[in-house]
């Protein structure tokens, strides 16, 4: 059983990164992190938490590595993705059931960032990420011949 989801919340540990060489040319890389999605409803003119819940984030991705090192315990993110029911049994063999989300994004938020650094885009014409070096900066037209 999945669904679609997408919510923001904070990362609440350092995040795991793991790396799994099923293939050796493209071993899959995995980013887990364990996330707090609260709930902010205004409650005389502050906001009160309700219904917030913990869930583990699962990201699959070749740059899974790098962006471990990115995101940081107490950082505010937004995710998108879906919920995965996961039904497993303790070490006293009660059964248990963790909703997990499987994200396709995850989008840090500006929420106590004292900065961002851009680094210089890739030289090698890009890989399909947002990062060729072709492209024309927005609103600029190229002149006719």
């Amino acid at each position: 059983m999945s669904t679609l989801f997408v919510g923001e919340g904070n990362i609440g540990s350092v995040p795991e990164f793991q790396e799994f060489n099923t293939n050796p040319e493209e071993p899959r890389r995995l980013l887990r992190l364990n996330v707090y999605f609260d709930n902010p409803v205004p409650r005389d003119g502050n906001y009160e938490d309700r219904g917030g819940y913990w869930a583990p984030v699962e990201l699959w991705h070749r740059d899974a590595e790098h962006w471990s090192t990115l995101f940081q315990k107490g950082m505010r993110i937004l995710v998108e993705g879906r919920t995965v029911k996961e039904e497993w049994e303790d070490s006293e063999d009660n059964a248990r059931v963790t909703f997990k989300v499987e994200a396709r994004r995850i989008g840090i938020l500006p929420h106590r960032l004292a900065s961002v650094t851009m680094r210089e885009k890739h030289q090698d014409g890009g890989k399909g990420d947002g990062t060729s070096t072709s492209r024309k900066p927005a609103g600029k037209k190229s002149p006719r011949k």
